[in-house]
C-alpha cells in the first residue's frame, strides 16, 4: 500500500510557483530565509535572480510581472522585507500581482515569548506582517504545518486572481518539514460575473445618451488592462468609430495605428490637437479611467462628469447614475454588441490635425538636445520592444514616441517612484528575455537611487539599451519647485559599466554629447550581445515644453492655500 507523496513545504511553494508559469524569481538572502531558498532552488526550471538589495528587487519583480502577468519576490524577516515595501506599494497602485515571500522567525519563538534580532525589539511576531497590510491584498503568515499548503495555495490565488501583490512569511523552521505533495493546479476563479440586471440597465442608459450625442470620444485608462478588456476596448472602438485616445498612464493599450487613434488626452500637454476634440465633445467616455492630480494636470483637465460614460473596475457610472455590480470586460463587450456609429468626433480630428512636417537633420557636431535623442530613439523601437520609462522628464518624452504594434510600454505614473525603471528594466529584460529587446529611459537623479542593479543585469546576461539622460538633476522636480536640493554630484554614469563588469561582465558603457556621437552609439549598441548603456549628456533646462507646462500646474494645486473651516 503506497504512501501518500511529500514534499517540502518550500518545495511545495515552488511546485505551485512553477504550476502558475513562474520561471524566474527576484530575492536577497537573509538568515531567515535560507533554507527556503535551498527548497526553491531544488524545483527544475526556476532560477533565482539575485538583486543588490531588496527594493531593487521589488522593483524587478514589478517589471517582470508586467510582461509575464506574475512574479515572485523574496527576502528575510522585517530588515529584508521592509526595504520591499516602497516597490510594493508602487506594484499595488498598478495592480501587478507579485507574490511577496519573507523568512520569518522560529515557530516555537513566539510562544516563548523572544525579542529577536532584525526586529525594533518590541515582542510582536506580526511587525512584518502589520506594515504590509495596507499595500497588500492580504498578509499571511505561516507558523503551523497542517494548515501551511492550505495558505499557500490561498495566497497565489488571491494573488492571480485579483492582481494584487500578496505578502506570505514562512517560519524559517518549518520551509524543510514535509508536507503532502501538491496536486493539479485549479487555476482560480474569475471574478464574480455582472449583475445581469444592473449590467442591462447601464447598458441601455449608456446607449440612450450615445444616440442623443453628436461628437462622442472614447477615452483609455489604465485599469482596462487588469480587467483584460483591451480586446473588448477595441472592439468598441471599431463599433463607434469615434476618436479615441488614451490618458497618460494608459499609453501601449491601445495600438497606435488604429484608425481611430488621436494620441495621449492629458489636458494641456495633451497630444497635438487631441484636447481641442476630447473637451469639445459633448459625450465623453472614459474605460478604466484615474483621476488624479497627475493625470489631470494638476486638477485642469476639462471631465464632465455629468455628461460622461465613466467605466470603473466594478461599477458604471452614466451622466452621474451609478450602476453597481457591473464588470469592466462586461460592460464594454456589451457596449460594443450595440454602439451606433458616431464619428463626428474622428471627422473634426482629422480636419485639425495636420502631419507634423520632418524636421532638418541636426548639425552632426552640435550639442546634442532632448529632441534629437528622441529622434534616435523613435528609429530605434522596432514590434518587439519593450520600452521602459522613468518617473520625470522621461514620461513626457516617451508620451512624444510613436510605438510600433506589438512594443510594449511601461512605466510607473500613480505611485511614481523615482529610481523604479532600473530595478524595473531588470524585470521587464529578464521576463522578455533576449528577442525582445528592452530599451529604457532613465533620467540621471533617477538613476542614482538604484544604479547598482545594472551590475545584476550584467550577471545574468540582460541585454537592455539604457539611455542615460544626464542634466545634473532631479528635472521634474525643478519644474515644480526648484531650489539647491535638486543638483546633484554628477557620476562618470558610463565609466561604472566598467565598474560592475569587473573584468568578467559583457556590459558596454558609450557617451554621447552630439547627435552623430548618439547615432554612433546607438549602431553599437544594436550590434552588442548584452547589456548597453549610453550616457546621453543634456543642457541643465533642456526639457519638454509639456513638463514646463505640467510641472507649473502641479506646483499650483500643491500650493493651494488651506480651506477656511466653518
Amino acid at each position: 500500500m503506497s504512501s501518500t507523496p511529500t514534499t517540502t513545504l518550500g518545495g511545495y511553494l515552488a511546485a505551485r510557483v512553477a504550476q502558475a508559469g513562474l520561471t524566474d524569481f527576484f530575492g536577497v538572502p537573509g538568515d531567515y530565509n535560507l533554507v527556503l531558498l535551498d527548497e526553491l532552488l531544488k524545483q527544475p526550471g526556476l532560477r533565482m535572480i539575485g538583486c543588490c538589495n531588496e527594493l531593487n528587487a521589488g522593483y524587478a519583480a514589478d517589471g517582470y510581472a508586467r510582461v509575464r502577468g506574475f512574479s515572485m519576490v523574496v527576502a528575510t524577516y522585517m530588515v529584508g522585507a521592509t526595504s520591499l515595501l516602497n516597490a510594493i506599494a508602487g506594484s499595488y497602485s498598478d495592480d501587478l500581482p507579485v507574490l511577496v515571500i519573507s523568512g520569518g522567525p522560529n515557530s516555537n519563538d513566539a510562544g516563548a515569548h523572544h525579542v529577536l534580532h532584525h526586529t525594533i525589539g518590541e515582542k510582536d511576531f506580526y511587525q512584518a506582517a502589520q506594515c504590509f497590510a495596507p499595500v497588500v491584498r492580504k498578509a499571511i503568515v505561516i507558523r503551523h504545518l497542517d494548515d501551511a499548503p492550505a495558505l499557500i495555495d490561498e495566497a497565489l490565488t488571491l494573488c492571480l486572481r485579483e492582481r494584487k501583490p500578496v505578502y506570505l512569511e514562512i517560519a524559517c523552521n518549518l520551509a524543510n518539514a514535509r508536507v503532502p505533495a501538491p496536486g493539479p493546479m485549479t487555476l482560480p476563479p474569475a471574478p464574480l460575473p455582472s449583475d445581469a440586471a444592473s449590467l442591462g440597465a447601464a447598458v441601455e442608459a449608456a446607449l440612450t445618451h450615445l444616440n442623443a450625442a453628436v461628437k462622442p470620444v472614447l477615452l483609455a485608462g489604465v485599469k482596462i488592462a487588469p480587467a483584460g478588456a483591451q480586446g473588448a476596448f477595441e472592439q468598441l472602438a471599431d463599433a463607434l468609430g469615434c476618436a479615441v485616445a488614451v490618458m497618460p498612464n494608459a499609453k501601449g493599450l491601445l495600438r497606435e495605428n488604429h484608425p481611430g487613434f488621436i494620441g495621449t488626452y492629458w489636458g494641456e500637454v495633451s497630444s497635438e490637437d487631441c484636447a481641442e476634440v476630447i473637451e469639445s465633445s459633448d459625450y465623453q467616455i472614459f474605460a478604466g479611467p484615474i483621476f488624479n492630480d497627475y493625470t489631470t494636470v494638476g486638477w485642469t483637465a476639462l471631465v464632465n462628469h455629468k455628461k460622461a460614460i465613466t467605466i470603473d473596475p466594478d461599477r458604471v457610472t452614466v451622466a452621474g447614475t451609478p450602476f453597481h455590480n457591473v464588470r469592466l470586460a462586461d460592460f464594454i463587450a456589451a457596449l460594443a454588441a450595440r454602439a451606433p456609429k458616431k464619428d463626428a468626433s474622428l471627422a473634426a480630428y482629422q480636419r485639425l490635425h495636420q502631419a507634423t512636417a520632418p524636421s532638418l537633420p541636426p548639425v552632426a557636431d552640435s550639442r546634442l538636445a532632448l529632441r534629437e535623442l528622441r529622434a534616435h530613439v523613435q528609429q530605434l523601437l522596432g514590434p518587439s520592444t519593450q520600452l521602459v520609462v522613468e518617473t520625470g522628464d522621461s514620461w513626457f518624452n516617451g508620451q512624444k514616441l510613436s510605438l510600433p504594434a506589438g512594443a510594449g510600454y511601461h512605466f510607473q505614473m500613480q505611485y511614481g517612484s523615482i529610481g523604479w525603471a532600473t530595478g524595473a528594466t531588470l524585470g521587464v529584460a529578464i521576463g522578455a528575455g533576449p528577442q525582445r529587446r528592452t530599451v529604457a529611459l532613465i533620467g540621471d537623479g533617477s538613476f542614482q537611487l538604484t544604479a547598482q542593479e545594472v551590475s545584476t543585469m550584467i550577471r545574468y546576461g540582460a541585454n537592455p539599451i539604457i539611455f542615460l539622460l544626464n542634466n545634473r538633476g532631479y528635472t521634474i522636480e525643478v519644474e515644480i519647485h526648484d531650489g539647491p536640493y535638486n543638483n546633484i554630484k554628477n557620476w562618470d554614469y558610463a565609466g561604472l559599466v566598467a565598474v560592475f563588469n569587473a573584468g568578467e561582465g559583457n556590459g558596454l558603457g558609450l557617451k554621447a554629447a552630439t547627435s552623430a556621437e548618439l547615432a554612433a552609439a546607438i549602431e553599437r549598441a544594436r550590434q552588442h550581445d548584452g547589456l548597453v548603456l549610453i550616457e546621453c549628456a543634456l543642457d541643465r533646462d533642456d526639457c519638454t515644453k509639456e513638463l514646463l507646462e505640467w510641472g507649473s500646474r502641479v506646483a499650483a494645486a500643491n500650493s493651494r492655500p488651506p480651506a477656511q473651516q466653518g
